[in-house]
């Protein structure tokens, strides 16, 4: 954990928005906060390295923005979110993700995030990225921005996302993608391997696949599984 203040040589006289990097990579953290100093319109007042530390944090540095990486240990991004957004609800949090779209993106979103932003993303997109819920926007990526808010608003339901897969095929899909054989998933969910074979024809019709890498791919991408 890291408090760290404003450099007045450099942003004297400049209304920043201060900000906390909350990410369990050390290099990630570092690197991300010495990136976003460079920005005279943000101060990064401290780096955590967990979700406790984030929500410590807050409470004594009251920053505009969190940038909160979701996978983390202990208390995780998502739980992390849910208390940060409830005791300072002016403070705004912003999801940091490797995928466009997963599960713990859309509980972040649920619990009371602005918005996510890739890591990949370019400094200057996330400085972009942190004005606009400064603004009070929300910010996702567009291609699947709509989909989100559906779901986030409840206009869209699980099944839809998951392109028409039942939970108990969704559930079958993640253990297919963990690498568990049919046989091992019928002993897992007490069903007859028969029934599993029947659920995976199933899910490779709806999702217009062929073979087991393919319903790893989509598992990932759909934050199925971690990598």
């Amino acid at each position: 954990m890291e408090d760290r203040g404003l450099n007045p040589a450099l942003k004297a006289d400049v209304e920043v928005i201060k900000v906390l990097v909350a990410d369990d990579q050390t290099l990630f953290r570092a690197g991300l906060a010495r990136l976003l100093e460079e920005s005279p319109e943000l101060d990064v007042v401290g780096e955590a390295k967990d979700g406790q530390q984030a929500v410590e944090m807050v409470r004594r540095l009251r920053p505009d923005v969190v940038l909160m990486d979701l996978k983390m240990p202990g208390v995780d991004g998502v739980e992390a979110t849910r208390k940060i957004t409830a005791e300072h609800p002016e403070v705004k949090v912003l999801v940091l993700t490797t995928f466009d779209v997963d599960s713990y993106v859309l509980q972040a979103l649920r619990v009371g995030a602005s918005g996510y932003v890739l890591k990949e993303s370019t400094p200057e997109a996330i400085v972009r990225s942190i004005l606009t819920v400064m603004s009070g926007e929300r910010v996702m990526a567009t291609t699947v921005a709509n989909r989100v808010l559906d779901l986030v608003s409840g206009n869209s339901t699980n099944k839809e996302f998951y392109d028409g897969l039942t939970m108990r095929e969704i559930e079958i899909l993640k253990m297919i993608a963990a690498g568990l054989a049919n046989k091992q998933i019928g002993y897992r969910l007490e069903i007859s391997e028969k029934t599993v074979r029947n659920h995976v024809t199933a899910i490779y019709g709806k999702l217009k696949i062929y073979d087991r890498a393919q319903a790893v791919l989509y598992a990932v991408r759909k934050g199925l599984i971690e990598v």
